[in-house]
Parts: C-alpha cells; sequence; structure tokens
C-alpha cells in the first residue's frame, strides 16, 4: 500500500545448549527450535549429531565436544563467535553433566575429579568459550543445577557437590556480570525421567564392584535401597517440563535467579530449611525405609 512502512523481518535468536542428544537437552533443542530458535547444540557422539540434524535440518548446528576437552570447548566457542559476529548469542543452556553414585568412604578420588571436571569445570569453560558472543547478543547463561544444589543425599554426595559448587558460582557471576546486564540463571530440577538414571546405575554398578568387600558390609543394604529408589526416580517429571522452564528463563524480561522444578524438588527445599538434626534424622529414617 502507498506511504506504508516496511518493517525488517525479526532475526532468530540464538542459542546454544549443551548434552543435546537425549533426556532435558534433547527436550530443550525440540522446544526451542519448535519457538523459533536457532541453536547450535553440543553432544558427544557423531550419531547424536546426526540424529539432531535429520530432525532439525539447518535450524541446529550440531558440535561434538566432551566437556572435560577444554581445547575442543574453546574450538567450538571461537566457532560459534566468530559464525555469529555482530548477531552474538542471546543465551547458553549448560545442561551437560553427569552423576557419580556411591558412598563417600568409598568413592575413588578419580570418580569425584571427573565428576567435578564435568559438571563443574566444564561448564564455567562453555560459557567462557561464549561470553563475548553472549555480551554482544544481550544474552543469559542458564545453568542446569538439581535441587541436589541446595539438599544433599546419601550416596549422592559427589553429585550433591558439583551441584552445590554450581550454585557458589551462579551466586558470583550474577554480580559479575550485572554491569552488562547479562543474567544468570540457575534451574533446579528435581527427579526427571532422563537416561542419567539408568547411566548412573550402571557406572555405579561397575565402580562399586571393583571395590572392598566391607563396601558390601558397611553399606549393601542401603545400597539396595538407594538402587530401588533410583528405579523409581525414571518415572520423574517428563524432561518436556524442564524445557519448558529453561524457555521462560532464556525469554522472561526480568528472569528469577532460580527457577526450582517439580514437587519433589519444593519438598526438598522445605526440608532443608530445618534444623539440621531434625533434617538429618528425617532423611536417615528415610533411607532405612528404603
Amino acid at each position: 500500500m502507498p506511504g506504508s512502512v516496511k518493517t525488517a523481518p525479526e532475526r532468530p535468536r540464538w542459542c546454544l545448549v549443551t548434552g543435546a542428544s537425549t533426556g532435558i537437552g534433547r527436550a530443550c533443542v525440540d522446544r526451542l527450535v519448535a519457538a523459533g530458535w536457532r541453536l547450535y547444540a553440543s553432544v558427544r557422539q557423531s550419531a547424536h549429531a546426526a540424529a539432531l540434524t535429520a530432525a532439525h535440518g539447518d535450524r541446529v548446528i550440531p558440535l561434538v565436544f566432551d566437556l572435560t576437552d577444554l581445547a575442543a570447548i574453546e574450538t567450538a566457542g571461537a566457532r560459534i563467535r566468530a559464525e555469529r559476529g555482530e548477531g552474538g548469542l542471546q543465551g547458553v543452556v549448560n545442561n551437560a553433566g553427569i552423576a557419580v553414585a556411591g558412598p563417600l568412604e568409598f568413592l575413588p578420588p578419580a570418580e569425584l575429579r571427573h565428576q567435578l571436571e564435568v559438571n563443574v569445570v566444564g561448564q564455567v569453560a562453555v560459557a567462557q568459550s561464549v561470553l563475548p558472543a553472549l555480551r554482544t547478543g544481550r544474552g543469559r547463561i542458564i545453568l542446569m543445577g538439581s535441587i541436589s544444589g541446595r539438599s544433599a543425599m546419601p550416596f549422592t554426595g559427589a553429585y550433591a557437590a558439583s551441584k552445590f559448587a554450581l550454585e557458589a558460582i551462579a551466586d558470583s557471576w550474577r554480580i559479575e556480570l550485572a554491569p552488562w546486564q547479562l543474567p544468570v540463571v540457575m534451574v533446579e530440577p528435581g527427579v526427571i525421567a532422563t537416561p542419567i538414571w539408568e547411566t548412573a546405575a550402571r557406572h555405579a554398578t561397575r565402580v562399586l564392584d571393583a571395590l572392598p568387600p566391607q563396601l558390601q558390609e558397611y553399606y549393601g543394604r542401603a545400597l539396595d535401597g538407594m538402587r530401588r529408589r533410583a528405579a523409581r526416580g525414571m518415572g520423574g517429571l517428563p524432561p518436556a517440563a524442564v524445557a519448558e522452564v529453561v524457555e521462560r528463563a532464556l525469554t522472561a524480561r526480568r528472569p528469577r535467579a532460580r527457577y526450582v522444578v517439580g514437587r519433589d524438588a519444593k519438598t526438598r527445599v522445605w526440608l532443608q530449611r530445618l534444623p539440621t538434626r531434625l533434617r538429618d534424622r528425617l532423611v536417615l529414617e528415610g533411607v532405612k525405609r528404603l
């Protein structure tokens, strides 16, 4: 029409999602693509990269790297910075992670180190690698925590330690990045039905089978109960419930510092507010009933 003003089409928003092959990461990819985002998505295997391409075409650019490979992380970050240029990056969802389980008395230090390298050092390295693009794109950092980052339970001390560490990093980073108005958000799910439960159970069995016989003598009954609990955990909330919260954290004008996901997670928040001795007694009674 004469005199009408043409408006330029809105540029797509770009985000990096780590751990995108299955579970929460894949649910985030599917939801964000459906909402019109363009994505970089990290996986550890080429087959998973091919699956993302088959599902979403050029709307998702797969990146293959492991969170323990700092050189590969920097290479991926350099690619994103170069390709996004002046458009920058509007978000990074640090979802990738592992769960190491077992009684701390017998947990090999190498297992604890690996837990922290993946869930803490790798997470920070990914965000560091794309921070210049986030500044340019006025983006935000989403850290996939856990209610275990507020409330540690027996036999998951290593995993909880990694999530507690992420809470501290988020608290520090929120203030450090405030001058650039770069929000740092923690998402804290409870029990979610993802392959991490099955993977953690298989890994724990291999590790525990190689440990001294005192393990079963001291902790056998409790560990059997925890295995039953882990099996029940596979029936938790669907990953899509977390992906919905992640999208909200990425798009809210003023995102919260923390999003707790799931009724069980909210119960754990309440539990942690109790006096320590009462909290410990309730948890111990719960372990006995497993």
